[in-house]
């Protein structure tokens, strides 16, 4: 068995324990955003851990659940993890809908945060 390169550890670890809290309690997500962290959020921007939690906890549906496709997860040149989360999720009573993010991490005073996330709905207008 390989062992695992520590940016898959690292980037799995976030990707479990950010759906966990966003399934849970969005609420609780700032402790992985710093309050120079970006979001865009369906073409959206947010910027600041206050910003980023009171647009997350403003989402439109009481209940949630995300199931993870594929994940990927890249060192950078200056030491952070790119990570990329494919998957489905389901809100309220709508049907189960594709989603994609992103997430930049870096390693702040011996802890990995969240200093970029974009999210999109797997959304394909044809017509």
């Amino acid at each position: 068995m390989v062992d695992q390169p520590v940016w898959e550890h690292i980037g799995s670890s976030f990707v479990s324990h950010y759906y966990h809290l966003f399934d849970s309690d969005r609420t609780q997500l700032g402790s992985i955003y710093t309050d120079a962290s970006c979001l865009t959020w369906e073409g959206q921007q947010f910027q600041g851990k206050r910003a980023i939690v009171e647009k997350l906890s403003s989402l439109p549906f009481t209940k949630i659940a995300h199931s993870i496709t594929a994940q990927d997860h890249q060192p950078t040149p200056d030491c952070c993890i790119l990570s990329m989360v494919v998957g489905q999720l389901k809100a309220d009573d709508d049907p189960i809908m594709g989603f994609h993010q992103s997430f930049i991490l870096k390693n702040i005073n011996d802890a990995w945060v969240c200093t970029n996330d974009m999210f999109r709905l797997a959304i394909h207008n044809f017509g």
